[in-house]
């Protein structure tokens, strides 16, 4: 189930991208770490515990590129991600938000963190935004979708764990997703649903990566 189409030679193209070389390039924590803006960046943004870490390691076909946790919000700063030799563009997996247990100054400071990344990254190209097909939009959610639309950073929804869901209450979930997405500014029209564990989506997610870098 997804929105966005893309021809077969589109889907083949992306999937050889993602079959080639991606390293783990360096971690982040404050902007003054970032690495030289050299490459194309798709930023992937999402709350704890919104299964980010297991669709970035279904996009590139790897079983641990991107650390997974039983703990929510263990990712604490921007983590880059070489794609192609030579390199294509990055992958930037940013810290989770939202998650009520962290600390407060910590919360503080991802957030920081994150809102200056996306606010001020020239070589951004777009931020997924990751929303779990369980819950739907949350207002944590909108904050940051709220923030991407007044620094005009496109961006594009992708749902998660869809196969967690019954189909006809993935189906109510997807509808009220895209009619908010459809209000904001900097969104991209078109759903992404996804599955880490079953894949469904995971092509088409790669195409719309590879569609972003131009």
């Amino acid at each position: 189930m997804t929105d966005a189409v893309f021809t077969e030679e589109q889907i083949e193209a992306a999937r050889k991208v993602f079959a080639g070389r991606i390293d783990f390039l360096k971690s982040a924590p404050a902007l003054n770490f970032l690495p030289p803006a050299g490459a194309p960046e798709i930023a992937f943004a999402g709350r704890s515990n919104v299964g980010k870490s297991s669709l970035l390691n279904a996009l590139a076909g790897r079983k641990a590129l991107a650390r997974t946790s039983v703990t929510p919000g263990r990712t604490q700063e921007l983590n880059f991600f070489d794609v192609g030799s030579p390199i294509v563009f990055r992958l930037v997996d940013m810290p989770g938000y939202g998650f009520a247990k962290a600390p407060k100054d910590m919360v503080k400071k991802w957030r920081f963190l994150v809102n200056d990344y996306l606010r001020g990254r020239q070589v951004l190209k777009r931020a997924l935004v990751l929303i779990d097909s369980r819950h739907g939009i949350k207002d944590v959610d909108r904050e940051v979708l709220e923030m991407l639309d007044r620094a005009a950073v496109g961006y594009r929804l992708v749902m998660t764990k869809a196969d967690k869901v019954k189909a006809s209450d993935l189906a109510d979930t997807v509808a009220a997703t895209e009619a908010e997405a459809r209000k904001r500014a900097a969104a991209h029209p078109d759903l992404i649903v996804t599955s880490s564990e079953t894949g469904m989506g995971i092509p088409e997610l790669r195409a719309a990566v590879i569609e972003a870098i131009g």
